[in-house]
């Protein structure tokens, strides 16, 4: 199986035995329906604990669907991942972002030192930032702490034409998978999305359009904060760009490669990849759920490992959720990326295992259940609870 770190200046990789359509399809073969067993038993044991049965809402459900993703009915997700994939978009020529290319690798440097406001987001959840160069237009020192996987000097102008080849959008999506790979070998329990490429809401909203059937201007936004005449300009690429390239909406490969990016490709393999090893991901604003659209369309399964971090200010990021019937966690008026949302729900996503795991149960508590009788005393229990403290002192 493929190794893969965060490579420095002389490091070496494995690259994978298997071609990359053999390899996305063994993979997409492993991921498995949520763990029935697993779910009921979460539900059973928050049936128990001191609350009103469902008093904790959406927490409660959270809890129960990542025992069903885990296969464990107390799950722990200590140990956490931010995969960043940063790549390029030929697209912005044609004027659609406030922000020229350069910012990309201009950004994936201040990844690298730990300045963006990931790193700040992730550190504060205790989580590790994994950047990924897998089409980022400048060629990027050797020595960056990243890991250097680059398929393309960014895309090519999905307005005049596809944005990727066939086999660039498969070479993207294995790098996904193998940066998956190497991410369980140095120990994860979670996995948050995050991306980085100007102009890829362009893409996404190219994707979301021809997977939903929404008109475009329904689900373009503003990305970098362009203006009204720029907004205009940016539909109107994208309707020529589905008009010149008519990506079969039954066919999520072709959508991908026509009118989407290296990243986008690299974040579907690293959705597929997290599912197949039972492993929740955190899916972050506007672009990283195109590419779970994207991950959906080809393999259904892994909708049930996905937790929506936030509903952004991207007119299309309701749309596209809404599609994968995702609840997001959040509503913050954010449309960063970078995996910062993600970042955000992380916190929420410990607070509901916790009480699912740290919660006394009313016989530990000595407390009387719905329509039980009073309880006097509290009964031994093969594994003791949390203490108790006397809410008086």
């Amino acid at each position: 199986m493929a190794v893969l770190r965060p490579t420095t200046a002389g490091a070496t990789r494995r690259q994978s035995p298997v071609g990359p359509t053999a390899r996305l399809r063994q993979t997409m073969a492993r991921v498995a329906p949520l763990d029935r067993a697993a779910m009921q038993e979460a539900r059973q044991h928050q049936e128990q604990l001191t609350k009103p049965s469902g008093s904790l809402g959406r927490l409660e459900r959270l809890a129960t669907q990542v025992a069903g993703m885990t296969r464990i009915p107390r799950p722990c997700l200590s140990r956490k991942a931010v995969v960043v994939m940063a790549g390029d978009h030929g697209v912005t020529v044609e004027q659609v972002s406030a922000y020229p290319s350069t910012v990309t690798a201009q950004m994936v440097r201040n990844f690298a030192a730990g300045g963006a406001a990931i790193n700040v987001l992730a550190r504060r959840a205790e989580a590790r930032v994994v950047v990924v160069d897998v089409g980022v237009a400048e060629a990027l020192p050797a020595d960056l702490p990243i890991v250097h996987r680059k398929v393309a000097s960014g895309t090519a102008n999905l307005a005049v034409g596809p944005a990727m080849t066939t086999a660039q959008t498969q070479r993207a999506i294995t790098v996904g998978l193998e940066v998956v790979d190497g991410e369980v070998e140095r120990g994860v329990d979670v996995i948050c999305l995050g991306e980085m490429g100007i102009g890829n809401t362009t893409a996404a909203s190219a994707i979301v359009a021809a997977l939903t059937g929404q008109l475009v201007a329904d689900v373009t936004g503003r990305g970098t904060g362009i203006d009204d005449a720029t907004w205009h300009r940016k539909v109107a690429v994208i309707e020529r760009a589905l008009r010149v390239n008519r990506p079969d909406a039954r066919d999520a490969l072709d959508v991908l490669s026509k009118v989407g990016g290296l990243e986008i490709a690299g974040l579907v393999g690293v959705i597929v990849g997290s599912a197949a090893r039972r492993l929740p991901v955190i899916v972050d604003g506007f672009i990283t759920t195109a590419a779970a659209l994207v991950a959906a369309a080809l393999c259904p399964a892994t909708r049930g490992y996905m937790i929506a971090a936030h509903r952004s200010l991207e007119r299309g990021h309701a749309v596209a959720l809404e599609h994968l019937e995702l609840e997001p966690l959040l509503a913050l008026d954010l449309r960063l990326g970078e995996g910062t949302g993600a970042a955000l729900a992380l916190p929420v996503v410990d607070a509901a295992l916790a009480l699912l795991n740290e919660m006394a149960t009313f016989k530990q508590a000595g407390i009387s259940g719905a329509h039980e009788p009073t309880v006097a005393t509290v009964g031994s229990c093969a594994a003791p609870g949390p203490k108790l403290v006397d809410a008086g002192s």
